[in-house]
This record gives structure tokens, C-alpha cells and sequence, in this order.
């Protein structure tokens, strides 16, 4: 009786955990709306302004919050390229620049990181651009997973792709815009290992017992 007593309170434990962790897995809140995500170089601001040629700004536009389960493909944030003048002749050059993208885990207490990206520039015309931004490594608290990663406790943010290419003023969705791509992952097991892991511990304890009182 005892041994069944403790089967049930065990499978109850793994079943509370299941629901626990169903609940965490419908959604993780994050946004990349903070004031240190800007660019760096001399800029500090969310909007980079081409350094010859024809007139271009190249701006970020955050994600400001997004519910996602994980593990999922998710948003960042956008980039959009804009040169109104530019033709394919008529071009712009845009110098090298840094630029810090901090993602905020509001589920996981408002923990920070942030992917740095850097790129050497690169010149624009109304059809093409050369431009692109690679991220990494990743300085994220309160740890690093790994080069690409950043481990908010059992959240993990992963770049889909280190580099980033900033698509010419007439492509994209609106035009001119590049997304920033990542994916959400989780270190913790799947919910329902829990009850089964649980039951199996006490199927065993069951045996034993069985086994020691013979």
C-alpha cells in the first residue's frame, strides 16, 4: 500500500510539472525594443545615414513585443533600406558601421543580451546592395550557450544565420526591408518526460521492493 501510495504521489509530482511546463511553453514574451539597440559606431541611434552618393538611410525597426512557443522561428526586428533617388546608375555608399541588437526575455524576469553585428559597409543603387551585417560572438546574460546563441535560463535565442544582407531599396516586403531571423529553443525536457520519467523511478522503487521483501 505504501509502495502505491508513493507511485501516485510521484506520477502527481510529474503530472504538476507537466502542466507547469505546458503552461511555459504556450508562449515566451521578448522584444528587442530597448534603448541600447542602436548602432554604435558615432550613430547611437536606430537610423544610419549613407556617407556619399545619393541620399539613403538604412533604419532598424525593433520587434517591440512577440509571444512565441518554442521552439519556434522568430522575428528580431527589421531592417529597411531606403535611397528615393537612387537609380540604377545613381548609387550611394554606406561606410562601415556596428550595430547592437538587444533581445529582452520578459518571461524569463527581463534578462538581456545582445547579438553585436558588424559589417564593412558597402555601395547601393536602386536594384542591388552589397551590404551585409554578420553577428557574433554573443555576449548574453546571465550566460553564453554558445557562439550564437544566449541562454536566458531555459531560453535559448539562436541566429538562424550569422550574416544578415540588407536586400536593395526595391526588394523585399515592403520594399527594401531585410528581417532579422533567429530561433527560440529551450534546455528544459518535454513536459510529458516528467510524469513518465517520475512513474518509471517509482515502477522501479515498486520492484525493488517487492524484491527485498521476498
Amino acid at each position: 500500500m505504501k509502495h502505491q501510495r508513493l507511485t501516485g504521489a510521484i506520477c502527481a509530482t510529474g503530472l504538476a510539472l507537466l502542466i507547469a511546463g505546458s503552461a511555459n511553453a504556450a508562449g515566451i514574451n521578448y522584444t528587442t525594443n530597448s534603448p541600447l539597440t542602436k548602432f554604435t559606431s558615432g550613430v547611437n541611434s536606430l537610423t544610419l545615414s549613407s556617407v556619399s552618393g545619393q541620399a539613403a538611410t538604412l533604419t532598424f525597426t525593433p520587434n517591440t513585443v512577440s509571444n512565441s512557443g518554442v521552439p519556434s522561428n522568430i522575428n528580431l526586428g527589421d531592417f529597411l533600406l531606403v535611397c528615393s533617388t537612387c537609380t540604377v546608375s545613381q548609387t550611394t555608399t554606406f561606410g562601415s558601421f556596428t550595430f547592437d541588437l538587444v533581445v529582452t526575455d520578459i518571461t524569463d524576469g527581463g534578462a538581456q543580451g545582445v547579438f553585436t553585428g558588424t559589417s564593412s559597409g558597402g555601395t547601393v543603387s536602386s536594384d542591388s546592395s552589397t551590404i551585409n551585417i554578420t553577428f557574433g560572438p554573443v555576449s548574453f546574460g546571465p550566460g553564453t550557450f554558445n557562439a550564437l546563441s544566449g541562454n536566458f535560463g531555459d531560453t535559448i535565442f539562436s541566429k538562424l544565420s550569422p550574416v544578415t544582407s540588407i536586400v536593395a531599396p526595391n526588394s523585399g516586403t515592403p520594399a527594401g526591408d531585410s528581417t532579422v531571423q533567429a530561433q527560440l529553443s529551450s534546455t528544459t525536457p518535454e513536459p510529458a518526460s516528467f510524469v513518465l520519467f517520475g512513474c518509471a523511478l517509482a515502477g522501479l522503487g515498486l520492484m525493488r521492493g517487492k524484491l527485498v521483501s521476498r
